[in-house]
């Protein structure tokens, strides 16, 4: 199985990820290592990417989920997954071995921990852009970020039924 925690930057992605995975076993995946050196600067500066920008991203991710499904891996794998069509394209070719948990929150309380965050490359200026981007899938696991991260977890596993 992988479980895709996905939503806006800021929405607890990674922590979240790394928490679930060293609790199932599973591997984590960071979704954010798979970009090309020009998008992560395109960012850094807080330019918006583009779909073209994003293509040899996605076709990454597609490659790693396509292995892991055909090896029987299980992993948790952190990334944005906005629209709906890149999720549709990350699960096109094993759809019954990808579940999507859409991590929610205010975009006020994700403003103030990218505020907090340090050493990552992108830039809070692109939240609100990522907002008006998202179309959470109709089918994903919704959970509320709001509280800590091992409860938030913990809701996850419960939601999965592991």
């Amino acid at each position: 199985m992988i479980v895709v925690l996905m939503g806006v930057s800021g929405s607890g992605k990674s922590t979240i990820g790394k928490i679930l995975a060293e609790q199932l076993g599973w591997t984590f995946v960071e979704a954010d290592d798979y970009h090309p050196p020009a998008n992560v600067e395109k960012m850094r500066r807080g330019q918006p990417l583009t779909d073209e920008d994003r293509r040899p991203w996605l076709h990454e991710l597609r490659d790693r989920i396509d292995t892991a499904c055909a090896r029987g891996e299980n992993v948790v794998l952190a990334c944005s997954a906005l629209k709906h069509a890149y999720q549709d394209y990350l699960e096109r070719n094993e759809p019954a071995c990808v579940q999507y948990v859409y991590l929610h929150g205010s975009e006020e309380l994700i403003r103030q921990r990218l505020a907090a965050r340090k050493g990552h490359f992108m830039n809070p200026k692109l939240l609100h852009s990522q907002f008006e981007t998202l179309e959470p899938p109709a089918d994903a696991i919704r959970v509320d970020i709001a509280p800590a991260p091992e409860v938030i977890a913990a809701e996850v596993k419960k939601k999965l039924g592991l």
